[in-house]
């Protein structure tokens, strides 16, 4: 027991030592063997417990379950019940909706079936606009080639010109306030003089204007050609305009101022846009270049101060009448006068005539009203009296 068992460290272990240290380890396991037998019976023990908890819980759920289910099986017989009697009266509900779908529907469709057939007759009735506006697009078309024509011939656009000016006048103003190609004292011949109300003096009216030499300025593709186009528009221009002013103002005869028509408002608006000195120079000399909306707004002044010329004229007349007419209701209370004093002449007469009666009905009473007691022997003599007594 002495002996040494091993060596640990420095120290040397006996067998006595050792064999005491193994008996304390032994009663130590043994000590935990026991605290751990005994810990895990308690959790056993907890554990059967809390499964017979759990167990019961179950019982109670499981109870509660079958409860429930009695009680949903229940309700749902009551369910297929209703249902059982409600499915007839839903399967005829649905009937009806689906007959009054069908029947919305068939109204639908015939509505828009009628719709669309007035679409389409609408339709067919534009798609006949269009062709003929396109086959009036294409006969105007047409008519401006045809102008374009006339246009490049120099006598037929004179032609265009003075048949244009010629309709506007003839639109705006009465017969016999103008005359066309009328002679004047030097000889020449204005394509239209228009006579002014109170004035003897003529307004001419030219339809001839230089239209070559716009065309040269349009169909210009440089600048150079256009300076020159330009150059021989003033200069064209300017050689009318003096023609103009040389034979056709004429004073005493012709107003102080003529019309130059330009046949084009496009020509006017090139001309008033690149050549507003040329048309300054043509104010200066008397020479007024319109196109035919100054014409025609011309024409509808000329046209108010022939209708102001004709209603002075009128409202001389009128005055005329108007003092006829006042001589004859003078006449007229004069002779009224004179019944008037007919009449209560007469009045006066009926008022005396109408006295005269009033006595005499006055005296028929007075000689109803007389009483007689026994007739005298003379009457006459005793009526007289009282008739003196009653006058």
């Amino acid at each position: 027991m002495n002996e040494i068992a091993f060596q640990l460290g420095a120290r040397p272990v006996l067998w006595g030592e050792a064999t005491a240290a193994f008996a304390a380890a032994a009663l130590v396991l043994l000590l935990a063997m026991a605290w751990s037998l005994r810990r895990s019976r308690r959790e056993r023990v907890a554990e059967a417990a809390a499964a017979a908890e759990r167990a019961r819980e179950m019982d109670d759920k499981v109870a509660e379950l079958v409860r429930s289910q009695s009680e949903i099986t229940g309700r749902l017989q009551t369910v297929a019940e209703v249902f059982g009697s409600r499915q007839s009266d839903f399967a005829r509900l649905i009937s009806e909706r689906l007959e009054g779908l069908q029947h919305r529907v068939g109204q639908g469709l015939e509505a828009s079936t009628r719709h669309q057939g007035e679409h389409l007759t609408k339709l067919n009735e534009r798609l006949a606009v269009i062709d003929a506006a396109q086959k009036n697009l294409t006969d105007l078309t047409g008519e401006v080639v045809g102008l374009k024509d006339i246009l490049a011939n120099k006598q037929a656009r004179g032609a265009y010109g003075q048949g244009r000016m010629e309709a506007i006048i003839r639109d705006g103003l009465p017969g016999g306030a103008y005359e066309f190609q009328a002679t004047l004292s030097n000889r020449t011949r204005p394509d239209c003089l228009v006579r002014l109300p109170g004035d003897e003096r003529g307004l001419v009216v030219d339809a001839k204007f230089p239209l070559e030499c716009f065309t040269q300025f349009r169909a210009a593709t440089s600048d150079e050609a256009r300076q020159k186009a330009g150059q021989r528009v003033r200069a064209d221009i300017g050689v009318h305009v003096r023609s103009l002013a040389e034979k056709y103002l004429i004073p005493g005869e012709t107003q102080d101022m003529a019309l130059m028509f330009v046949p084009a408002e496009s020509v006017y608006a090139d001309l008033a846009e690149h050549f507003d000195d040329v048309v300054q120079k043509a104010h200066r000399a008397r020479i007024v270049i319109v196109s035919p909306s100054l014409l025609a707004l011309a024409i509808q002044v000329l046209q108010a101060l022939v209708r102001d010329a004709r209603i002075r004229d009128e409202a001389r007349v009128i005055q005329t009448e108007v003092q006829k007419l006042l001589a004859d209701v003078g006449r007229l209370s004069e002779r009224v006068g004179k019944l008037d004093s007919h009449f209560r002449q007469a009045q006066d007469d009926v008022a005396q005539i109408r006295t005269s009666a009033e006595k005499i009905v006055k005296r028929g009473q007075n000689i109803e009203a007389l009483e007689f007691d026994d007739p005298p022997s003379k009457p006459e003599l005793v009526a007289k009296p009282r008739l003196a007594a009653a006058e």
